[in-house]
């Protein structure tokens, strides 16, 4: 099964981390996408642009509104998201529980529907 992993955090955060922080940080990252690259559970995943680039569109009566920003007021962000094909729903929430953005704000462990959307 295919589980998103949704990674939130503060935009700008980075910049206020020491060097030694940042290196923990993004070591933390490239090690646990060496070990699911190596397992064969990555499927892909990629980094967002900044939220001030968003664009938010609704459209009501037929008309779209379009916004700039996030759909949300938030300091917390979705950021970005990392793909999985894990054999177990555990596993896919034990992936995201190492993410080392789960340990300042959140990660969201989301399956992905298969081609028959039978699992709404």
């Amino acid at each position: 099964m295919k589980y998103m992993l949704l990674i939130y955090n503060r935009p700008g955060f980075v910049e206020e981390l020491s060097e030694a922080e940042r290196d923990e940080l993004f070591g933390g990252v490239d090690a646990l996408m060496k070990e699911l690259t190596e397992s064969g559970e990555l499927v892909g995943g990629e980094a967002l642009a900044d939220p001030s680039q968003t664009k938010t569109v609704r459209v009501r009566d037929g008309v779209p509104a379009v916004t700039d920003g996030p759909y949300v007021e938030a300091k917390e962000q979705f950021a970005g998201y990392i793909m999985v094909d894990c054999e177990t729903p555990e596993r896919a929430v034990e992936i995201a529980a190492r993410w080392p953005d789960a340990k300042r704000w959140a990660m969201e462990v989301r399956p992905l529907m298969q081609q028959s959307g039978t699992e709404m």
